[in-house]
């Protein structure tokens, strides 16, 4: 299937996104940016966004869409990680980034404390950085969950990724819709300060009245954010895409969204579930300061 005229996106380079990217070789830290083929690298990492993922770049779960590397068993894991990323974060000034992590269903505690111990180390050096964390669902384990919010991130996310009806043939069949809505309910339950976020990717044969569904579905567990966006086959070997979500169609179902309460939504082909994080989160605060 071609691409259509709207997902054509112009490359481009500045000297911040080289440095940053240099930075993060030299330590040996990983993004989601780079893993995932990101089309919004360049864009994201120039304006002071950035999203980092920990706890390696192999994961062991088998969703259908995504192009992280899988294996059954994780890496080691690199206990200075918390330091460095701090260390990258402080250096380069970034006013707002996500980690996110690939699944570690190998270890004990699913990576719960290396995730909460990057977002201290982060509070630390930059308390003036915005901090999401974008979580697996830790099999809606609640002391995992209490481990990230104990660590307070301005905003905990966990995507359902699709409609409930797709879910079985996207996701690892160790992934369920309505445990990542029990992890996104949990969450908010834990602790009602923290903003919680969600993000489906369209164009793989759901239906407008499925995804109206879930979005009902994650208001109904207090969902703030969402995130809608155009997935993107990363080869051959990954689900194919079924449609091209033309760019009105994302702008009506953003109305929708808002008309159902949400504080913010982020929807359009190149949308990603950190893309442009900081103006996702700020914009909402400036709305909602409004008189």
């Amino acid at each position: 299937m071609l691409l259509p005229e709207w997902l054509s996106i112009r490359p481009a380079s500045t000297e911040k996104y080289g440095e940053i990217k240099q930075a993060i070789t030299d330590l040996g830290l990983h993004t989601v940016c780079v893993e995932a083929h990101c089309p919004n690298i360049t864009e994201c990492w120039s304006g002071g966004t950035a999203t980092f993922m920990v706890l390696g770049d192999l994961c062991t779960r088998g969703c259908r869409f995504c192009a992280v590397s899988k294996s059954a068993k994780g890496l080691q894991i690199d206990r200075l990680e918390p330091e460095k990323l701090a260390r990258v974060i402080k250096k380069w000034g970034l006013e707002y980034v996500v980690i996110t992590s690939v699944c570690r269903d190998d270890l004990d505690d699913q990576g719960a404390g290396h995730f909460a111990r990057c977002i201290s180390e982060i509070k630390k050096e930059s308390p003036g950085t915005i901090v999401e964390v974008l979580i697996p669902d830790f099999k809606d384990d609640m002391h995992c969950l209490k481990t990230i919010a104990d660590a307070r991130p301005d905003v905990i996310g966990h995507n359902i990724e699709t409609v409930r009806r797709l879910t079985p043939d996207v996701r690892d069949r160790r992934a369920d819709y309505d445990q990542s809505l029990r992890v996104l309910a949990d969450a908010k339950a834990l602790d009602s300060r923290i903003y919680t976020k969600s993000a489906m990717m369209l164009g793989i044969g759901e239906r407008e009245d499925e995804i109206l569904q879930a979005m009902d579905d994650l208001r109904r567990v207090r969902v703030d954010f969402l995130a809608l966006g155009q997935y993107l086959r990363p080869s051959q070997r990954h689900i194919e895409v079924k449609e091209y979500v033309r760019p009105d169609v994302f702008e009506r179902l953003k109305g929708e969204a808002m008309n159902r309460g949400f504080r913010y939504v982020a929807s359009g082909p190149f949308v990603r579930s950190s893309y442009k994080a900081g103006e996702f989160f700020v914009g909402s605060m400036i709305r909602n300061a409004q008189p």
